[in-house]
């Protein structure tokens, strides 16, 4: 249900509030509230996905570097799993829920903007499949790549993050 226009008459008061009015949500009263407080919440995901998404490959670089066995070795799997399995996939799998409510509630699902977005959250997700690859890896100690390696694919989830922030803020398209 559309809110009535301030000063039907006015044709500049009319675009104005269509600009006010642009990046809300499609409902109003509770469920705006309600928009406002999954957006939270999916933010707070995000920030969490993120940092294990970046936390993850810098350990994965120091333990590609200790000896299989060793109690380093030992105490980076235990670390990467608490990693991984605490934060890393609620987190994504919050951020994904959230962020699904909001594009219906929002009605964003024709902005230009989303559809770059989504490709690098997919994107991001697949990454996020890499690590659960190299993490099981190690968890069987038969990992095969450098430290060297894991240094270069650190960056991947950081550029990722730029080019969504990017997206989601300027909303170029």
């Amino acid at each position: 249900m559309a809110q009535p226009l301030p000063f039907r008459g006015s044709v500049a008061c009319g675009f104005l509030w269509a600009l006010g009015n642009a990046a809300a949500p499609r409902s109003h009263g509770w469920n705006q509230r309600m928009y406002e407080w999954i957006k939270a919440l999916h933010i707070m995901a995000v920030i969490s996905w993120m940092a294990a998404m970046l936390y993850l490959p810098r350990l994965f670089v120091y333990h590609a570097d200790a000896e299989t066995g060793s109690v380093q070795s030992e105490t980076f799997k235990v670390m990467e799993r608490r990693l991984l399995k605490g934060i890393c996939n609620p987190a994504m799998i919050v951020t994904w829920l959230a962020g699904i409510y909001l594009i219906y509630e929002g009605g964003w699902i024709r902005s230009g903007w989303l559809h770059g977005k989504l490709a690098l959250v997919l994107l991001l997700s697949a990454f996020h499949g890499f690590i659960v690859r190299w993490w099981k890896a190690f968890a069987a100690d038969k990992n095969v790549h450098s430290s060297r390696f894991f240094r270069m694919v650190n960056e991947i989830p950081a550029l990722l993050m730029v080019g969504i922030v990017l997206l989601v803020v300027l909303k170029p398209f």
